[in-house]
């Protein structure tokens, strides 16, 4: 269920485009877009710019660059997703002789696999993608950098990789995989490899002087991938509300969800950033944020979204360098959310009784820490500490009748109920740890067994 409001207060409006008028004036841009959706809905957008003749809009067209990257991990996990592939899979298994086939699938996404940041020179943001036919000459002589698995590391050739994976598996060139696969299915018509009018111009702002000049715009060729795409603050809205829902017709939720979890350590002194499966993980302004930035000359573009409130936030502009669009973006997600706070979905009983489960709910007790077990949606349980610090989690039913942990300390573990000899339920089993109903139960099988005088008062 949505919020019943269809458009957001004149305040937050007002609020919205002061910090888009912020941004493009202290930051210097020619232009800069900003969209809000919430729950994959489009609820805003303005933009300002130095041209009030030609005023972009939330269908002018912007180059977003390494936002690319998102949908090209996107088209890997749909591959997994069919059992085409494996993600713990070296890459040569299926694109041999790159000369770095080793680094496993998932390293690549996450940009763990310790491969060089760019391509040799010329600078490949600037240059024609024919300078770099073949993958050798993305790569160069020395592609690796660092021990795989063992730091992140940025990568923009690891990426074209990824693009020439696809297109070795689906026996398709990458542009038309994303077409079919991602951008029709989510209705990103205005979304694509080469620009389409409206669409605005790449600038070069002067740091020093208010000046500007054209960049070029390149097809990057192999690079494609990596930073190719153009799009609008409309399309990514939609985008945005994909990476928090998922769909279905492109990838489930669960899929989507794996994307947003860090699988790669912080860069040294960085706390406040991670990385999933192509998407950047963030903190800002106390909440966590996905997505991900991007640049190529002549243009800035971030995207984040704010999965527990379902709000994501777009900005585009059209320089080089100036606008901190991430901060911007994430500004963005924070009006909106302190301004007008999701409501929550109304309280409903369950559509019917299941004894079993009623049966695992209340407190239990992992030696002396107390816990609750409570049910969620689809036969799930939550246990949480009722104390403390303690370590919880979510599980998800399986169908042998125990459950999997979906998140937290126990994630992947699995929860199941030991009944005894009369079939009464006398303990749960979480990864080896026992739960009692009571602490120290002598009635379950506690590891170590339980003193025989029990409970005492005054200590010997």
């Amino acid at each position: 269920m949505t919020s019943p409001f269809e458009a957001l207060l004149r305040s937050t409006e007002r609020a919205l485009l002061h910090r888009v008028a912020v941004a493009q004036s202290e930051g210097r841009a020619p232009s800069l877009v900003g969209a809000v959706a919430r729950d994959g809905r489009l609820v805003w957008s303005g933009a300002r710019g130095c041209a009030e003749a030609d005023m972009p809009g939330a269908d002018t067209q912007y180059r977003i660059g390494s936002l690319t990257k998102t949908f090209t991990a996107v088209l890997v996990l749909r591959l997994r997703d069919e059992g085409l592939l494996d993600l713990n899979d070296p890459l040569d298994k299926y694109l041999p002789g790159t000369g770095v086939g080793e680094v496993t699938i998932a390293q690549l996404l996450s940009h763990s696999a310790g491969l060089t940041a760019e391509s040799p020179a010329p600078w490949w943001e600037r240059t024609p993608g024919a300078l770099r036919p073949e993958l050798a000459d993305v790569l160069g002589e020395q592609p690796v950098l660092h021990p795989a698995g063992r730091r992140h590391h940025y990568s923009n050739t690891g990426y074209t990789l990824l693009g020439s994976l696809i297109e070795a598996v689906r026996r398709k060139p990458w542009e038309e995989v994303l077409r079919s696969e991602v951008l029709d299915p989510l209705g990103m018509r205005r979304t694509s490899c080469d620009s389409q009018a409206p669409c605005a111009s790449g600038w070069a702002v002067h740091p020093w002087a208010d000046v500007v000049m054209p960049e070029p715009a390149e097809d990057l060729g192999l690079m494609a991938p990596a930073g190719q795409l153009w799009s609008t603050a409309a399309d990514l809205c939609r985008f945005a509300g994909f990476l928090v829902q998922g769909d279905e017709r492109v990838l489930s939720a669960d899929s989507v969800r794996e994307m947003r979890t860090s699988s790669a350590p912080s860069e040294p002194g960085d706390w406040e950033s991670t990385y999933g499966l192509g998407l950047q993980i963030v903190r800002r302004n106390g909440r966590t944020l996905i997505g991900h930035t991007g640049s190529l000359p002549g243009f800035v573009a971030c995207l984040w979204a704010d999965a527990e409130e379902g709000v994501g936030a777009v900005v585009l502009a059209n320089a080089t360098s100036g606008p901190l669009l991430a901060a911007v973006a994430a500004d963005l997600v924070h009006i909106v959310v302190e301004a007008e706070p999701r409501f929550p979905e109304p309280w409903r009983p369950m559509p019917e009784v299941d004894e079993v489960l009623l049966e695992l709910t209340g407190a239990w007790y992992w030696g002396t820490a107390a816990f609750g077990l409570k049910l969620v949606a689809d036969r799930g349980v939550e246990l949480y500490p009722l104390s403390g610090n303690g370590r919880g989690s979510r599980f998800r039913v399986r169908p042998d009748g125990t459950w999997a942990g979906l998140d937290g300390y126990f994630a992947g573990e699995t929860l199941r109920m030991v009944r005894g000899s009369d079939g009464q339920l006398v303990h749960l089993d979480l990864g080896s740890f026992v739960f009692t109903r009571q602490p120290y139960d002598p009635a379950a099988e506690v590891p170590g067994g339980v003193d025989e005088e029990g409970w005492r008062g005054l200590l010997p």
